[in-house]
């Protein structure tokens, strides 16, 4: 009965429209002095059809509303959240945000899963292919020749791949392993281009380092891994002259190279991750990632981070370390 009414409430326009259009006609009439029978008698038939219609009708609203009950079921705990409602309509409108609401929670819960997965198998691939890396490195150390010091390059490319393969993935995940500590600028400026050593050598490149003599409170591996991808990339497209080192200012790190420079109009989206501009039509094995893992961790880091270039020029990357004089304090 409950249902009825409720049925009732929400038809009452067209069930109080049908009476007024019936005591509109039996005014008429009686005003006309015409015999009222020649009005009721329409009107009941209209009315019986009518009251058939609504009864089909209501048959199957209450199939609908029973077909809802039994979801309701499982989505009882999400319907706390809504207000009361007065119509079936309503009823069906709130349950199919429900199990909308659910279908999404549960996609959301799939793909996290999936993306956990295979965060999870690379991460392990990257630490698995670090042994026969090493490995390769261990046997080539007894060779020196010219295929061996080029397999050589080769396996620290890899090595790098490898290495930037893992800072993605660290980067988006829920914990970090940043350490702040106060740091010699120079020993992991050292560090960092002593892994390139062998390519300066190779290929007769030279390299400039002025000591800076400072300090900043930073992380130690991830400003290392931000200097190298620098000096990897300044190897990557000077063909001669050379890479240099020095300061600006107070602690602006330059690190400047004799490159093919870069074009103006690719200067502000180089740390758009995958953009490699008209560099990238020219040389195919530029992928658009190192810079854009550069500027995301030099935003962890505090570290603000500018390039200047020109075209047959060079380019020269400015890292501000200044920002840390308030954190060591």
């Amino acid at each position: 009965m409950k249902l009825f009414l409720s049925y009732i409430r929400y038809h009452k326009g067209v069930i109080l429209t049908y009476i007024l259009f019936s005591f509109i006609f039996y005014i008429v009439f009686a005003l006309y002095h015409l015999p009222l029978e020649a009005v009721l008698y329409p009107c009941g038939i209209c009315l019986l059809i009518t009251v058939m219609i609504i009864i089909v009708d209501f048959v199957k609203a209450r199939r609908r509303y029973r077909r809802l009950e039994e979801i309701r079921l499982y989505t009882a705990a999400m319907m706390e959240d809504f207000p009361k409602v007065h119509s079936i309509e309503e009823e069906e409108y709130i349950q199919i945000i429900s199990l909308l609401k659910k279908e999404i929670r549960e996609l959301e819960t799939t793909h996290t899963e999936k993306y956990s997965d295979v965060i999870e198998y690379y991460t392990l691939w990257a630490h698995q292919i670090k042994t026969p890396i090493s490995s390769m490195h261990l046997t080539l150390q007894n060779e020196d020749s010219k295929a061996a010091r080029r397999i050589s390059s080769d396996l620290f490319r890899i090595e790098q791949y490898v290495e930037m393969v893992l800072t993605y993935l660290r980067l988006d995940s829920d914990s970090s392993d940043y350490v702040f500590r106060e740091c010699q600028i120079d020993d992991i400026i050292r560090v960092s281009v002593k892994k390139f050593a062998s390519e300066f050598i190779g290929r007769h490149l030279t390299f400039d380092f002025t000591p800076t003599k400072k300090t900043v409170v930073t992380d130690e591996k991830w400003l290392g891994f931000v200097i190298e991808q620098i000096v990897s990339n300044a190897l990557k497209y000077t063909r001669e002259g050379g890479v240099r080192i020095y300061t600006e200012k107070p602690k602006i790190l330059c690190i400047e190279d004799t490159g093919i420079g870069i074009a103006p109009e690719d200067l502000p989206r180089i740390f758009e991750k995958g953009y490699t501009g008209s560099v990238g039509r020219t040389y195919k094995h530029s992928s658009g990632i190192g810079l854009y893992l550069c500027k995301r961790v030099c935003d962890a880091l505090g570290i603000d981070i500018k390039v200047e270039s020109e075209i047959d020029k060079g380019t020269k990357v400015l890292l501000n370390l200044e920002q840390y004089k308030l954190r060591k304090e």
